[in-house]
């Protein structure tokens, strides 16, 4: 089992997770965070006029799904078609379990 983690800068969530949902994916979180990476956030004009303020950090969305090994690259090209800019970091997930049955492993997911 895999756990993919994708770091978007900007709201491409439903395109993907319609595209996972084709493709038999069922479940994912999504969060909205903020941080900042190598593009800067976009400006905001404060107040009547003038005055332009650069926050430190921007909105951005992370997607975390768990899969099994044979769908990785699938997932993972979904990710890229359909995200605009963002990252994509693959993990190995150790154990899973269910907490209200106790089942453990792939089928937990």
């Amino acid at each position: 089992m895999l756990k993919i983690q994708a770091f978007l800068g900007n709201n491409d969530v439903m395109e993907i997770s319609e595209a996972l949902k084709e493709f038999e994916i069922g479940g994912l979180t999504v969060s909205k965070v903020r941080g900042r990476g190598k593009r800067p956030p976009p400006e905001i004009h404060a107040s009547k006029g003038s005055a332009i303020f650069q926050p430190q950090f921007s909105q951005k969305y992370v997607i975390e799904l768990v899969i099994p090994e044979n769908k990785e690259e699938q997932v993972i090209n979904i990710l890229k078609e359909k995200g605009s800019v963002g990252k994509i970091f693959v993990s190995p997930i150790l154990r899973a379990i269910d907490i209200a049955t106790g089942v453990e492993g792939e089928s937990v997911i």
